[in-house]
């Protein structure tokens, strides 16, 4: 079997990248542990998201709700304007439940096992085997992007993924280590965010190249194998942005679940392949000549831009009615905000 564990761990020693909820090798050498409610709301985030956009979120949340059970108490609404523009809204949605039951089950502390971890909203596999392992030196095995791709050029495994998963799990469970569970969860992910990355690896400088049988087959920059995605299919749909005489905005919650489930955002139609119009109140709608286009996981969305001043009586049958000076564009998800752009020239005052 390869080893790479000590040489890995050596490496992460010096290399070690510091982020807000980390604790640094020498510290974790001494005794200092991370702070568990950190370690789970990285985790969270990271889920889809790179470390450069977690971490001006992680230093918001953990400023505005410092402890779990803070955050356990905080108003749907604000956690989710906190949350705009990280995008993949369920987790925010999963993150209040799994609070709420770390408070309401476990007395606002985190479980320090895989098994009781996995048992919360919001966690699965690998978020459990992370924070296990990060938090509590528990000896769990995680498999992000980053680990799979890794683990593909150690043994220049060419299986497609997602196929591979199991496979990479299995290489990646060898090299765990026993003693540093939590450094070294975090160092072979750090390998694979810095160094053993998607395109241009740098073979040259890493810890482990005499072991990695890609580099030495000289396939390494193809791995990981992929199955080929179909292409995302584009949905369309319309977005009523209206405005009041006296400069409130008319905006809406959207369904808990589904989409943007629990977001505040402009009243829209469904969306689909040719959607039916579905205006909140009956208006003068003037249409942009401009469309709001937005990638999300699974499909393509695009969406008609309508804009209307309303009479300060009106009384729309869906939505209401945000004053003007509690309205904030940056509190709402990021397509809600491309098509605000699009409408806020139309709708200035006078």
């Amino acid at each position: 079997m390869r080893d790479i564990t000590a040489p890995l761990l050596d490496w992460y020693d010096v290399h070690a990248r510091e982020m807000p909820w980390r604790v640094m090798p020498d510290d974790r050498k001494a005794g200092v542990m991370p702070n568990p409610y950190a370690v789970w709301l990285s985790e969270v985030m990271l889920q889809q998201t790179t470390v450069a956009a977690v971490r001006q979120y992680h230093q918001k949340f953990t400023r505005i709700w410092p402890t779990v059970a803070e955050l356990a108490a905080a108003e749907d609404a604000d956690v989710m304007a906190a949350w705009a523009g990280l995008g993949y809204y369920a987790r925010a949605r999963n993150l209040l439940k799994c609070a709420r039951a770390v408070v309401a089950d476990h007395g606002g502390a985190f479980p320090q096992t895989y098994d009781d971890l996995i048992t919360l909203p919001g966690i699965g596999p690998y978020t459990a085997a992370a924070i296990s392992a990060i938090a509590f030196d528990e000896v769990s095995t995680v498999l992000d992007g980053n680990v799979e791709r890794v683990m593909a050029r150690l043994y220049d495994d060419h299986t497609p993924l997602p196929a591979a998963k199991p496979v990479l799990m299995d290489y990646a469970q060898r090299h765990t280590s026993n003693e540093r569970p939590g450094d070294y969860a975090q160092a072979v992910m750090d390998l694979g965010a810095t160094i053993c990355t998607p395109k241009s690896p740098a073979c040259g400088i890493c810890p482990i190249m005499v072991e990695c049988a890609a580099r030495a087959a000289g396939s390494q920059t193809e791995l990981p194998k992929k199955t080929p995605k179909k292409p995302k299919p584009t949905r369309h749909g319309i977005a009523y942005i209206a405005r009041r005489a006296d400069g409130a905005w008319l905006l809406e919650t959207r369904p808990d679940k589904g989409l943007l489930g629990g977001m505040l955002g402009w009243p829209t139609t469904e969306w689909g392949d040719a959607p039916d119009e579905y205006e909140p109140i009956s208006a003068d709608w003037i249409e942009s000549d401009t469309e709001a286009r937005h990638t999300f996981t699974h499909f393509n969305l695009v969406l008609r831009v309508q804009t209307a001043w309303l009479p300060q009586d009106a009384s729309p049958n869906r939505g209401q009615f945000m004053p003007e000076d509690t309205f904030s564009p940056s509190a709402l998800p990021t397509v809600m905000q491309k098509a605000y752009t699009l409408a806020a020239a139309t709708l200035r005052p006078v």
